[in-house]
């Protein structure tokens, strides 16, 4: 079963909700980039929340058959990244969102609303 990237992104969000992720943003680089569709970006107030987030991305990830390509920083879980192919994650922890604001870097991609 193949998940398209726009549903892929609607998965990701609504996990990152239900774990309490704080300003949830999602980036549509279809564009501007080969690196993939969308970047969504989020943050947790504590290492704990980081954690739940990015598990509970990939669980709902893996329930729809989609395969998780890899995780890196979940250890430390100061910015946890989630390659989901077309959908790259970015959880940070609180502290670590402001100082690398990595949407500045990406300011050409357009701002996907949810309704």
């Amino acid at each position: 079963m193949t998940v398209h990237s726009d549903e892929l992104l609607q998965i990701t969000v609504a996990a990152a909700e239900d774990k309490k992720a704080h300003r949830i943003v999602a980036l549509n680089l279809k564009e501007i980039s080969l690196v993939a569709d969308y970047f969504v970006i989020c943050h947790g107030n504590s290492d704990t929340q980081v954690q739940a987030i990015t598990t509970e991305i990939r669980k709902q990830a893996e329930m729809r058959g989609v395969r998780v390509k890899g995780i890196e920083g979940m250890d430390s879980a100061r910015w946890v990244l989630i390659d989901l192919g077309d959908v790259i994650v970015h959880v940070f922890h609180r502290d670590e969102r402001d100082y690398y604001n990595i949407e500045r870097l990406w300011s050409d991609a357009k701002v996907v609303e949810f309704a």
